[in-house]
Formats: structure tokens, C-alpha cells, sequence
């Protein structure tokens, strides 16, 4: 027998107070006088539990307010595009100069079957994340593949500006070759300005320095406007990660699109998806602005390397070994440059120019100048 029975019982058949039946049973009163009044109407049936439900829900979201939800997360995922909740919410304001909460958006689409749990996916606050301080402070750029209808496979090349995610430059071509980075640079610094430094991977488009064939003509052009060009780790694709998941969004993209036959075509949807995804689409990591929006906000990094323009240079890279140290041949004669322990390991540009020497790290300080005694195999530090 339930407490409702019992308490009904002893009220009923055995004659007792509800006070007296409320204090033994530890309930309410209310709640004793309650269940008499419904057994008296109902019988048993008014004795078993009843839903607490509120008879309406004045702060529940529409059903047509759900629906919009719901459609716009079909057509932006249709599309190719960034179907999160927080996205949508940002649509929803555009259109209606206000949305519901994210979490709110969020619940309709676990509810209508759009989410997929990923209780083991790594939590975003484990990640460590670098972000420049200022517009061209730091362009990032590299080269992704795709393929054309017939099955020709093409390639893409992106800059991405750190700060802002703004993609600068997204262009295509059957295959890059050196000149063909520098050119497509060169128009992106005469639209946005010279950065003041870039970031790569060690493809051979981008850096002579771990082949042997001295400076490629990127390297040409940015040391000559004094830009700091950095290069990623081996094997390492996060340093660039930022062009490297716009890749992703663009491939994403691309397939949701009519497959292209040609360059031309291709290019045509490029330019296409780059203006939505600077101008239109709010980016999660830019607190839901867009990318332009970001890039304008505020002011832009300039170059702060020094110009190398003496065509009469010969310049190579190099590494200050363990010791502190740098070889250099001259006249058939290896000459050793003492330079200190505390630059072990500094990727450095050596300029000669007859005996003549300046070696610079990669961002243009200069490290040390001297000239060269052909006499002596080693070249100490100067004493302070």
C-alpha cells in the first residue's frame, strides 16, 4: 500500500485528524486534505501520481522558431558552411534583430537529432593557442591540393592573416612554382601592405635553405622589404595551423559545390567563397565577428627587419652550431666565426661582401660584422 493509501486510510476508516495523520507520516497537511478531497471525487484513480507539468510554458521556443532553427542548419550545411549553434544564433539576429541563446539553438538541435555526442573528444581549454597582436603582424601561407572533374589534380595556394583569419590571397594553378608564390605575394602586400613577418612550411616554393640552392624568390623578395620570413618545423603542420584549417573549410566547402573543368572556373569559386568567408560567415575564434571586421579594428604591424637591397651581397643561411659557432669559406679556405653560446641553435643570414661580413638573424638584427682576416682559421668575438 502507498503513503497516499495509507494516509487516506487512516483519515477515512480510522477516524484520525488530518493534523494528527499529517505529523505522524511527516507530511503536509495541505497535502493530507488534498488526497481526501481527491479520493472523495475519484475514487482510487485520484490517489495516483499526477504530472507536475505547468498547464502552459509561456518561455518555451515556438515550434516555427525550432523549424527556422532546424532549416537554417540544413541550408548552411548543405552549402559546406560552419553549421554550429552559435553561427546559426548569429543568422537568426541578422535576420530578426535578435535569437535565442546558443544554448537554447543548442538543445533544439540535440533534441531534433543533429548532434552527435563525443564525450572523449579532447576539451578545447587543453590546447595552447597563439594569436598575433596585430593585423600583418604575421601572414601565414601555404599550398593545399584539389582535384578538377576530369580528375587533374591542381593546386591552391592561401595566405592567411594571424590576427584576423582574413584569407588575403586565394588562388589556384595547375602547379606553384617558386615565381609564381612571389607574384601571387607581391599583388596581396600591394592590396593589404607589407607584413612584418610570414610564416611557411620548408616547401622548396618557399625556402632554399635545406637544399643548397640558396634563396628562393620569396626569400629575395622579403628580405629586400625587410620582412621576417619563419618556417615551421618539420613534419610539424600545427605552426601553421591556422592556414591549415582554412584549407579545411575550404575543402569542405568546394565539395558541396558543382565540380569545376577548369582553372578558371575553379578561381571563380574561390574569389566566391572568400568574400563570404571575410565578409559573411562569423568566426567562432574572433568572438562571432567576421574576419574583416577583425582586420579593420585595429591598426596594421609593419616591417621592422633591415632591408637587404646591396645586389653586391652574397647572402646564405646558415645555423650557429653548439658551440656558437659559423663556418665560411673563402678562397678555398674554411674560416670559422666565433659567436657566442647564448645563439646556439639561431637560424642566421650571413652577408659577404669581399671581406666584408654581416650575420643577421632571420628577423634583421644583426648579430655581428667584422672583417674577415684571410690569415687566421678563426674569427674570435671581439672583446667588450
Amino acid at each position: 500500500m502507498g503513503m497516499a493509501n495509507l494516509v487516506v486510510t487512516a483519515v477515512l476508516v480510522e477516524g484520525r485528524t488530518k493534523s494528527e495523520v499529517a505529523r505522524e507520516y511527516g507530511v503536509s497537511r495541505r497535502w493530507v486534505i488534498t488526497l481526501v478531497s481527491r479520493y472523495l471525487a475519484e475514487g482510487d484513480p485520484g490517489l495516483r501520481p499526477r504530472s507536475r507539468r505547468p498547464l502552459t510554458s509561456p518561455g518555451r521556443t515556438a515550434k516555427a522558431l525550432e523549424d527556422e532553427v532546424v532549416e537554417l542548419r540544413k541550408d548552411l550545411d548543405r552549402d559546406g558552411h560552419e553549421a554550429g549553434a552559435a553561427t546559426i544564433a548569429f543568422h537568426l539576429e541578422q535576420r530578426h534583430g535578435r535569437s535565442p541563446a546558443v544554448s537554447t539553438i543548442w538543445r533544439i538541435l540535440s533534441a531534433r537529432g543533429f548532434v552527435t555526442p563525443q564525450p572523449h573528444k579532447r576539451p578545447k581549454s587543453s590546447y595552447v593557442r597563439f594569436q598575433a597582436e596585430q593585423p600583418n603582424e604575421r601572414w601565414q601561407l601555404d599550398i593545399t591540393h584539389w582535384t578538377l572533374a576530369d580528375g587533374t589534380d591542381v593546386e591552391i595556394l592561401n595566405i592567411v592573416d594571424d590576427h584576423s583569419r582574413l584569407c588575403l590571397a586565394s588562388d589556384t594553378m595547375s602547379v606553384f612554382k617558386a615565381r609564381n608564390v612571389d607574384d601571387s605575394f607581391g599583388k596581396t602586400a600591394a592590396a593589404y601592405g607589407n607584413p612584418a613577418s610570414l610564416l611557411s612550411d620548408n616547401g622548396a616554393v618557399f625556402t632554399g635553405r635545406y637544399r643548397g640552392t640558396g634563396r628562393v624568390a620569396l626569400e629575395v623578395t622579403l628580405h629586400s622589404r625587410g620582412i621576417s620570413f619563419r618556417h615551421s618545423r618539420p613534419y610539424h603542420p600545427q605552426t601553421c595551423g591556422k592556414v591549415e584549417r582554412f584549407h579545411q573549410t575550404l575543402k569542405k566547402w568546394l565539395t558541396r559545390q558543382t565540380p569545376t573543368q577548369t582553372l578558371a572556373q575553379l578561381q571563380i569559386q574561390l574569389d566566391s567563397f572568400r568574400a563570404y568567408y571575410n565578409t559573411i560567415r562569423p568566426h567562432r575564434a574572433l568572438h562571432r565577428r567576421t574576419p574583416q571586421q577583425t582586420y579593420l579594428a585595429r591598426p596594421k604591424a609593419l616591417p621592422t627587419g633591415t632591408p637587404l637591397t646591396d645586389g653586391s651581397y652574397r647572402i646564405r643561411h646558415d645555423r650557429i652550431d653548439s658551440n656558437g659557432k659559423l663556418t665560411l669559406r673563402h678562397n678555398s679556405r674554411l674560416h670559422h666565426l666565433g659567436m657566442g653560446r647564448r645563439y646556439a641553435g639561431t637560424n642566421v643570414l650571413i652577408l659577404v661582401h669581399e671581406l666584408h661580413i654581416r650575420v643577421l638573424t632571420t628577423d634583421g638584427e644583426l648579430l655581428r660584422e667584422l672583417q674577415l682576416d684571410p690569415t687566421k682559421d678563426y674569427q674570435p668575438q671581439p672583446k667588450p
